[in-house]
């Protein structure tokens, strides 16, 4: 019999916590909970969730704080930032910081549970890519080792989150090929086109640029494509 996947709650209001863990009790999850940040790193630490919804303004520690530590350990866990403010600047920090996705509240549980259940999916699949061990040469200065999952420019490691390297590493493996953000929302986020996703690819190739490009403002390497969306140039 197959091990149920463990979702690991940290939010400080009790009536929210219960609803989201009747929801995914229904759904066949185990539920872990924690009502503060430090107890929820400390779950996060010792019990190894297969994912982890994290509040942002708690007591004793707050959810960016806790999404840090736990990316400085080299803890890949997927993390959706629940947040009850709306700022464009905490979405980018949470992307910044290596969550992987961010819900709005009020949000309905329908669309709670689909975004678990693509984070989830997403890391029990693999991404497409070279052989094991291969050099993707990106193009331009850019080569991206599929094995160590490490982008270098000029030969110097790129430092990526997890989100910015696979929607790097999709783009460069269909060069030339624009996507849209639907379908980078299907094929990267694995789930379609939910409130205001667009924000979250246009957030996440901002950051991306930010970090790849000599010239952000004139990209070399992601192009826009108006009114469609993205692709990856093949120099």
């Amino acid at each position: 019999m197959e091990q149920k996947k463990r979702i690991l709650i940290v939010e400080d209001e009790k009536s929210i916590v219960d609803i989201i863990r009747f929801n995914l009790d229904r759904e066949g999850y185990a539920v872990l909970e924690a009502y503060d940040g430090e107890a929820g790193l400390a779950l996060a630490r010792a019990e190894k969730p297969d994912l982890i919804l994290l509040d942002v303004m708690m007591p004793k520690m707050m959810g960016f704080d806790v999404c840090r530590a736990l990316r400085g350990e080299g803890d890949n866990v997927p993390v959706i930032i629940l947040t009850a403010r709306e700022e464009e600047e905490d979405k980018v920090l949470g992307l910044e910081i290596g969550a992987d996705d961010y819900i709005t509240k009020p949000f309905s549980m329908r669309e709670l549970i689909a975004r678990v259940r693509a984070n989830i999916r997403r890391t029990s699949m693999a991404a497409p890519a070279p052989a094991p061990g291969e050099a993707m040469s990106a193009g331009g200065a850019l080569t991206i080792n599929t094995d160590r999952q490490q982008v270098y420019k000029h030969g110097a490691p790129v430092d990526l989150t997890q989100r910015e390297y696979e929607l790097l590493t999709f783009l460069a493996s269909h060069p030339d090929k624009v996507f849209s953000r639907v379908e980078l929302m299907e094929q990267v986020w694995n789930y379609g086109y939910v409130g205001d996703d667009a924000r979250t690819v246009d957030v996440t190739v901002r950051r991306l640029r930010e970090k790849i490009e000599d010239d952000p403002a004139n990209p070399a390497y992601i192009i826009t494509r108006r009114g469609a969306g993205y692709f990856y140039s093949a120099h």
